[in-house]
């Protein structure tokens, strides 16, 4: 399956949802289904991260931050690379 960026903010925003509803399992197939069609999408690892978080998977969250900050780095998104990099401070601080 090709993805376009319309696809990928599709996928976003139904995971957002099912996330907002509390259907953290439906939230987490809609997060991976993006990452797996369309892995550049920079604002997909934040927000996977703080779902892995809430579901106490602490490994899983510290894997999709530091994916984030790569994939953020290439794309040259310092904002999200801020984003991700605080994240991953605040989860080993913890």
């Amino acid at each position: 399956m090709e993805s376009s960026p319309k696809d990928a903010f599709v996928l976003f925003a139904i995971a957002k949802e099912y996330e907002n509803t509390g259907d953290e399992a439906q939230a987490l197939a809609y997060y991976l289904r993006l990452k797996e069609t369309e892995e550049g999408y920079v604002g997909l690892y934040y927000h996977l991260g703080k779902l892995y978080e809430r579901c106490s998977e602490v490994e899983n969250a510290r894997n999709a931050y530091q994916q984030g900050i790569e994939i953020s780095k290439k794309a040259g998104d310092r904002h999200a690379l801020s984003e991700l990099q605080a994240a991953l401070l605040n989860l080993d601080y913890d």
